[in-house]
């Protein structure tokens, strides 16, 4: 008994030894060898992450991403120096946010450029193209958005619902077309996805957060989440014929839904900010590309019974989260919240398409190569693409 105890202690010890040989270089490095190690001089740095346009003012949110503590000592528009107060107050650590109001007379829709300087005599900045008033709760704005997400979400979703009755019709091989044409589909989804949440990333994130990083981690733990999750609801539905094409069009609900999140913040962050025009664009854009995502939950349930109730219920899973991120995006947006949704979708989508493809490669007899599968697959990236253009 004492030499199991005994050997159960080396175990620990031996795990637990190099951690704290770790701590204690860390200790070190940022204790007595700081000084040894301290090499140049740590440049200020901030982020202008929003700024909100409301009556006869303009505020700012600033947030510390450098690495030294700053001052915020002066504001600026369209290089004209403003009175300005900071709240709640303008001595940032790093990290931390504040919000700089500046009283100023602004004008709809015309441009302006933001300028914060720090101490050092450091000057950030950014622009706005056009001015527009900041959007508040209210129970129209809240019907407005979820009426947009319901063009861009629903709708269309349910709209592409309709060709199940046609997949059910079709010989085998057609249908193992339709089934790669979905994989077609949703791999353009998961590349949309990243290219967006890069796109938010270089545009509004500090080098600070490495967003690249950041994406490639968030896809990564999002993929591995819903893969988990995934196994255990298609095993639980392998008992029955039935039930699997139901766990696996469910999958691809959850896949798209969450890629229609991120559509939803889109459209809702371009009202936010007051352009209608280029809002409109997106609904429409994005209305007619997602009718393609429908498919993708028709092909598996084409496997088994007509089952309405549950294919509406898919739609919803699939479409409604537009919704919610409309509200997101018009009420409460944020640059780094939109980043990790737009992965999460992303690694969720490739999640589903492990499942399809291992389905594919059952119902195939693992032929991957077959021309039903291979042009399926091109037909299913080329659509996407062409109704990307109009987004």
């Amino acid at each position: 008994m004492e030499v199991n105890n005994l050997s159960k202690f080396k175990v620990i010890a031996s795990g637990v030894i190099p951690f704290g040989f770790l701590v204690i270089l860390m200790l070190y490095i940022f204790g007595p060898g700081a000084d040894l190690l301290d090499l140049g001089i740590p440049l200020p740095e901030i982020t202008i992450e929003r700024v909100t346009f409301i009556d006869s003012e303009i505020q700012a949110t600033v947030r510390n991403t450098g690495p030294i503590p700053v001052e915020i000592v002066m504001a600026d528009i369209n290089d004209r120096i403003q009175p300005a107060a900071v709240e709640p107050d303008r001595f940032l650590e790093r990290y931390e946010t504040t919000l700089v109001r500046i009283p100023f007379e602004w004008n709809e829709a015309e441009p302006y450029t933001i300028g914060i300087t720090v101490e050092d005599g450091t000057r950030f900045e950014k622009e706005i193209e056009a001015a527009a008033f900041a959007l508040e709760p209210t129970f129209d704005l809240v019907v407005f958005f979820a009426i947009i997400g319901t063009y861009v979400g629903i709708i269309p979703v349910m709209i592409g619902l309709l060709w199940l009755p046609f997949i059910k019709k079709i010989s085998k091989q057609k249908y193992y077309f339709f089934l790669a044409l979905t994989v077609g589909l949703l791999l353009f989804l998961a590349i949309d996805s990243i290219e967006e949440a890069i796109e938010v990333s270089n545009e509004n994130l500090a080098k600070s957060f490495n967003g690249s990083l950041l994406i490639a981690t968030v896809v990564v733990l999002s993929f591995l989440g819903l893969y988990y999750a995934g196994n255990k609801i298609v095993k639980k539905a392998d008992s029955s014929k039935l039930a699997k094409p139901v766990a696996i069009a469910l999958m691809i609900s959850i896949g798209i839904g969450l890629h229609n999140f991120g559509e939803g913040l889109a459209v809702g962050a371009s009202v936010g900010l007051g352009s209608i025009a280029f809002s409109t664009f997106l609904i429409v854009g994005f209305a007619l590309h997602n009718t393609t995502e429908g498919i993708a939950i028709a092909a598996p349930m084409s496997k088994g019974k007509l089952m309405i109730g549950k294919l509406a219920a898919l739609g919803i899973i699939a479409g409604s989260p537009a919704i919610f991120g409309a509200w997101v995006g018009g009420f409460i947006y944020s640059p780094f919240t939109s980043v990790i949704f737009l992965a999460i979708g992303a690694g969720a989508i490739f999640q589903v398409i492990l499942v399809i493809v291992k389905w594919i490669r059952e119902e195939n007899e693992k032929n991957m190569s077959s021309f039903s599968v291979v042009s399926g697959f091109a037909v299913g990236m080329l659509v996407m693409y062409l109704t990307s253009i109009l987004v």
